[in-house]
């Protein structure tokens, strides 16, 4: 599909979310959020929109159309900056590679693409809900189509190059998944764990891309870029 068509749902997407979902407003924690994908978005240009949602699973996403969403589940969860920069920078790993695209192609055909354009202005129909699913933000609606393995692993290194050429600390993104794993085994709703499966490959391949990481994150911190997010 055409990117700016895809750019479209996002859009729409992200005002129906905006529109039926409570916003956060709590300055503190929206500096804290704005400041780490700010900091990461920076890296890949463009005019990026984030919302800090009322919701207490821990989850985030970011939509093609420059649109990101954190819920305050997930903000109440990391522990610093560096946590918060690998769910950021894993789901920008997902638009900039295009994974949303890649999925309308893949499970819809030409025919379908503009009935999905208009679906996305009603996300509560079948057609609506498959809609945005594709994009990645499914489990709002209540479908969950999870990314592929192969879509997991692009957006994670993706994603933990991203926050390392902004300066943050790439190895807190294996205790950030370690965290999320771990809070996967209680009562709490792990929304991002259950659109995102967690393998137990995740953890050995960041660790063996983390020489990598650490250059860029040198490089960068020497360049002066060294964020303070303080949560």
């Amino acid at each position: 599909m055409p990117d700016s068509e895809v750019d479209a749902m996002g859009l729409q997407a992200f005002t129906n979310l905006k529109n039926e979902k409570q916003i956060n407003q709590d300055p503190k924690e929206n500096q804290f959020v704005t400041c780490v994908a700010d900091a990461i978005t920076h890296e890949v240009g463009g005019n990026w929109e984030v919302v800090v949602f009322e919701d207490n699973t821990l989850n985030a996403f970011a939509l093609p159309g420059q649109k990101i969403g954190v819920h305050t589940g997930l903000v109440e969860l990391v522990d610093n900056q560096d946590q918060l920069a690998a769910v950021i920078g894993h789901e920008i790993g997902h638009v900039l590679a295009r994974h949303s695209n890649e999925r309308m192609s893949q499970k819809m055909g030409a025919q379908m693409g503009i009935a999905l354009i208009a679906a996305v202005a009603a996300p509560t129909t079948p057609m609506g809900q498959t809609a945005v699913s594709l994009l990645g933000v499914g489990a709002q609606y209540g479908i969950i189509m999870p990314f592929s393995r192969l879509h997991e692993s692009e957006a994670d290194m993706m994603g933990i190059e991203l926050m390392a050429k902004a300066g943050f600390n790439p190895a807190e993104s294996i205790t950030l998944w370690q965290k999320m794993a771990q809070a996967s085994q209680g009562a709490q709703p792990v929304e991002f764990l259950s659109t995102h499966p967690s393998h137990e490959t995740r953890i050995d391949d960041l660790r063996t891309h983390l020489p990598k990481a650490n250059t860029l994150m040198k490089q960068a911190r020497a360049a002066g870029k060294q964020p303070k997010c303080v949560k």
